[in-house]
Parts: C-alpha cells; structure tokens; sequence
C-alpha cells in the first residue's frame, strides 16, 4: 500500500540559497512523523511546500497517491492536507468560533450546517469551546494554540502539520497540547510535527526525520535518532 504523504527529491531554493535539498520522506495513513533539527535547517520550508503554500523547484509532492506538487495550498486543504503555524495569529477581533468558521468555511467548501457542526465539534476536541464566544486576542498563548488547532481541525484533515505548536509554553501547558495532539491522533489523523521540544515529539511520534542544512541526515526510530552521533554533531559539533 502505497504512503499517504510522499515526498521525492523535493529541492527548494530562495535566490542563492537552497533552503531544502533533494529531501525524500513518507508518511503513512495514522503514522505519526516528528521533524527535528537546527534553526536554518529547513523544517518551516519542508511544511510549506507539504502544505501547498510553497512549490517546490524539483522533486514530486504525492498526497494518496496524486501528484499535488503544483496544485495551489488551498486544494491542498481541501483535499485534506492542514496546518497550524509556529506563532498563533488569529483574528484578534473575532470570537474562538468566528476564527475556526472562517476556516472552515473557506477551507473545507461544506454548507452553512455542516460548517457550524465542524466548529463546534473541532473546539470540543481540543478543549476550547467554553471559550468559543470569546474574543481571540483575548485568549492566553495557550488557548491560541488550542484555536489554532481547532482551525485546522475543523477543515476536516486526513494530515496534520504542526510547526511548534508547543512553543513558548510553560511545561504543564506542553503536556495538555501533547494530550491535544494525542486525541487528534487517536482519530485517525495522520501528523507531521517540528517541534524543538524533544519530549513532546517522543510521546507522539513513532519516527523522527533530522535535518540539516536542507539535507536528510538521519531518520529512524525516536530515541535512535535523538541519541545518533550524527545529530549530536550538528547541535553541539563534532569536537563535543
């Protein structure tokens, strides 16, 4: 059975510089993927090219078995691909449930009803639909993750990309975004996740990818990979 996500050779370059390079990687259906490495290595860019909102310059992006590489982000929504961002930015003047309806509705293209049950059901599913009347830029850091979980959600995705969706949180509030992204999994959605919060990723995830310089340097079983010398190079340098 062919992958869910399958990336091949997939290069991207901004000028000079080649931001990901000839990077291949898989994911299958339920399958959980964690993406680590340094600032620079090109994990945001690796995302942005899954998600549609970059194409690639070489290299195919395979989503259950069509080639998307070409196809605008929003059909790459549509047709079940989402994503949160590294640093929420919501709609400060809408309401939790005004944020996650402009989602769905442009994201996902159902009906006025089915739109309002896709809300509803997205914000009880990462624990935020007693705050669904309350305005966005009065949440805490902690509730715009959760927003910015139940926005993608609500678009109905078979993937998820994360990007650092536990960043900036204080240590119980990393546990309950884990528990929230635990959930998500347990039904069904498949995750691709960055994350420089090691013990997040490793209770999520069943494969860890590292990256360098835009290269693949290293995929495997979790813990394998966070103890590689090969990793323990690029972060600290050989000599460490």
């Amino acid at each position: 059975m062919p992958a869910l996500v399958e990336l091949h050779g997939v290069s991207k370059s901004f000028g000079s510089v080649r931001a990901i390079n000839d990077v291949s990687i898989c994911l299958d259906a339920g399958e959980a993927v964690g993406i680590v490495g340094p600032n620079g290595a090109g994990k945001t860019t690796l995302l942005n090219v899954i998600a549609g909102s970059l194409r690639a310059d070489h290299g195919r992006v395979v989503f259950d078995g069509r080639d998307i590489t070409r196809l605008p982000s929003h059909h790459h929504c549509r047709t079940g691909i989402a994503r949160t961002f590294q640093i929420p930015r919501p709609f400060a003047g809408l309401t939790a449930y005004e944020n996650v309806l402009v989602a769905v509705t442009y994201g996902s293209g159902g009906s006025q009803e089915d739109a309002h049950t896709a809300c509803v059901t997205a914000l009880e599913q990462v624990r935020l639909l007693a705050k669904a009347n309350t305005l966005a830029g009065s949440l805490t850091l902690l509730e715009r993750k959760r927003l910015e979980l139940a926005r993608a959600v609500a678009t109905g995705p078979r993937v998820l990309l994360l990007d650092e969706i536990a960043g900036g949180l204080t240590e119980p509030e990393v546990h309950e975004v884990v528990a929230a992204v635990q959930d998500l999994r347990a039904r069904g959605i498949s995750i691709v996740w960055i994350e420089h919060i090691v013990h997040a990723l490793l209770r999520v995830v069943d494969r860890l990818v590292a990256l360098a310089a835009g290269r693949k340097l290293i995929e495997g079983e979790p813990q394998a990979v966070i103890d590689s010398s090969e990793l323990r190079d690029v972060y600290l340098g050989s000599e460490l």
